[in-house]
Order: structure tokens, then sequence, then C-alpha cells
């Protein structure tokens, strides 16, 4: 597609754009006056989403290692002819360690590798589940995915709903440097730590504390040493790719081929599903209403697209966001592992429109 007059501005009139996405808004509406969590001692972490983010993708992965390698392997079990391990012993195991890592340091160092082991503990507890829903503890519950699905949107959803509907408080970005000075103090910062810190202290530039914070972070040394953070380095990688099929052409026919496999998956699975009296209708029915769903919030998006992209992605984001919070819940109780693979791609299609609406909001900014 060509260029558009509406191309990075929220439309014709430029009065709806970036800056109006949903759950921003400008520097001046941030409230001088801190909220009740604020005041009950409960700032927020910047990063707090990441991790979050980092716990569920853990636990989706953790879930599907295990039930593959399951499968695989014949289901053996631990502990011989009088006892059986079950994994979920395992799960509860890593998440103590996950909370006694949580309980044992400062600063925002740790919370990755919580956030890490945690979702690893979670994934082995909650795979788990038909087994304490059943009388027989059926461990091959049908609607036992469908459950676990549920309850890490569960999570996401909660997640927004403490960090999407309210811009942070001047007071939370000093708070997130100083801790970052926190945990420098005893053993240094990277220069990568610093810029974080530094930019965290810039954003809550006159907030009380600001002054202290930053002459407590110029006097804490310098130190490469950093403890390895696999969800970071991993979400760098991601990013980096995807916004190198970030462009006018490749991201809208990459999201175009990840839409046509979400299509093709659910209405594959229903397809499969047909000669399966056990199958629920509600779900058939659920899966091909919310895929026609889907399929409108694109042809909205292509009524947008040459008068104004930024706007076109918005309703691509929210056709992928109807196949996550509902096509999906109803996959997943017909066709666990084709909802699986339908996940991960719905995954990658979120990822490369926000690669791209951020390459729209540069261009808008004049950014090179």
């Amino acid at each position: 597609m060509g260029a558009a007059p509406g191309d990075a501005r929220g439309g014709p009139s430029g009065d709806a754009g970036p800056s109006g996405d949903a759950g921003r808004r400008p520097a001046a509406d941030v409230p001088v006056t801190p909220d009740r969590l604020l005041r009950w001692g409960l700032p927020r972490d910047p990063r707090a989403v990441d991790h979050v983010l980092g716990f569920v993708v853990t636990t989706v992965l953790t879930i599907v290692v295990t039930r593959g390698y399951l499968q695989l392997t014949g289901f053996p079990q631990i502990g011989g002819e009088t006892l059986h391990v079950a994994h979920v012993l395992w799960g509860g195991l890593a998440m103590a360690i996950a909370m006694v890592l949580a309980l044992s340091f400062a600063g925002p160092v740790v919370r990755p590798l919580v956030a890490f082991i945690g979702g690893v503990g979670f994934g082995l507890f909650i795979d788990e589940v038909g087994k304490f829903l059943t009388q027989d503890n059926d461990y091959f519950f049908s609607p036992a995915p469908m459950i676990m699905y549920l309850t890490l949107v569960g999570v996401v959803l909660l997640a927004d709903v403490l960090h999407g509907r309210r811009p942070p408080h001047p007071t939370e970005h000093v708070a997130a440097a100083a801790d970052h000075a926190v945990a420098g103090i005893a053993g240094g910062l990277s220069e990568r730590r610093r810029a974080v810190a530094e930019d965290l202290l810039a954003k809550g530039a006159g907030a009380r504390g600001s002054a202290e914070t930053a002459a407590l972070l110029a006097v804490v040394p310098d130190d490469d040493a950093e403890v390895p953070d696999p969800l970071d380095a991993a979400g760098r990688r991601l990013q980096r790719v995807m916004r190198a099929v970030a462009g006018r052409e490749w991201a809208l026919r990459s999201v175009g081929v990840a839409l046509g496999g979400l299509v093709a998956v659910s209405l594959g699975a229903v397809v499969l599903s047909l000669d399966e009296a056990a199958d629920p209708t509600w779900a058939r029915v659920t899966t091909v209403a919310t895929v026609g769903l889907s399929l409108a919030a694109v042809g909205r998006a292509l009524t947008w697209l040459r008068r104004d992209r930024y706007r076109a992605f918005q309703w691509l984001r929210r056709a992928v966001l109807v196949n996550v919070l509902l096509t999906q819940v109803a996959v997943f109780r017909i066709e666990p592992w084709l909802a699986t693979l339908g996940l991960f791609v719905a995954l990658v299609a979120l990822g490369i429109i926000a690669a791209e609406k951020h390459r729209l909001e540069r261009l808008h900014r004049g950014e090179a």
C-alpha cells in the first residue's frame, strides 16, 4: 500500500492516534495526589507487566513441554509400585523456591528470575488440574486445558487492571529508580541497568524524592556483573525480530498470514470435532461466531488502511484479541493441541502489530 495521509496519526483530523491509545494519557492528566495504593506504600513496578507476561509464557511453555514429553514417553511415573511422585509436587517446590527468592532479596534484579521459576512451577502445578476436579483423579479430563487457559487469561486481565487502566504516577517512576539504586549500593550497576534507572528518573522528574534519588545513583559504582535474565534476553531478541518484520508491506502481510492461520486453525478444530459427540455444541458455535467477529474487525481495519494506518492496526489488534480472549477458549475445549498452535500464532501477530504501532508512533514524533 502507498503512503496514506493519515499514517501515524489517529485520524484525518489528527485528534486521536498514538497518544489516544487505550490506557495512555498526557502527562498533564497524571494525578498530583497519590492514590490509595501509593498511600499504603504499594508503588507499581514499571516492568510488572513484562514480568507477568514472562510468567504466563513460561507457564504455557511448561505445560506444552510437560504434556508433549508425557505423551512421547508413555506417561512414565516416578516412585515405583508404591508411590507416585506427581509433577504437581515439583511445581509446588518450584513455586516455593520462587517465593523464597522474592522474600530474600531487595531490588528489581531478582524479579525476572522469580517470574521464570514461578512460571515453571505454576505450569507443572496447573497441568494436573484435571486430577483435582474429578472423582477418579482423571488427568485427561477434557475441560482441563480450557480451565488452564481461562486461568492464565484471568492472570493477564488482572495485570491489565492493575497496570493498564491508569498511567504511572511520577513518584512510582522515582520509586522504581530508587529500587535500582538500592540494588546498586551493594554491588554497583551495569551500564544497561544505570540507563534504565536514569530513564525512570527522567520520567519522574520533579516528583518528591527525585533529586535525592539522582544523588544516590551518582554515588553508585559501575559494575558490569549481572544476574542472567532469561526472560529479558528472549524478549529483546523477539522485539528485534518483530521490528525487522514491521514495515509498510511486511507487517501487513505477516499479520494477514497470521490471521488466516488463526481462522484455519479455529475452523479446522470445529470440522475435526463434528464426529466427536463428546465435544460440546456451545464450543463449536462460539468458535464459528467469534471467528466471524474477528473477520468483521479485519474488514473494519481494511476500511481504515488507506486513510489511517495506525487506526487500521488498532482494528487488526482487536481482531486478534477476539481470537485470544474468546475463540481460543472454545477451541481449547475442542482440540487443545490445535488451540495451543493458534495461541502461539496469535502472540506472534500481536508482537508484529505492536512493533508496527511503535514504528508509526516514532514517525508521528518525527524520530528517525
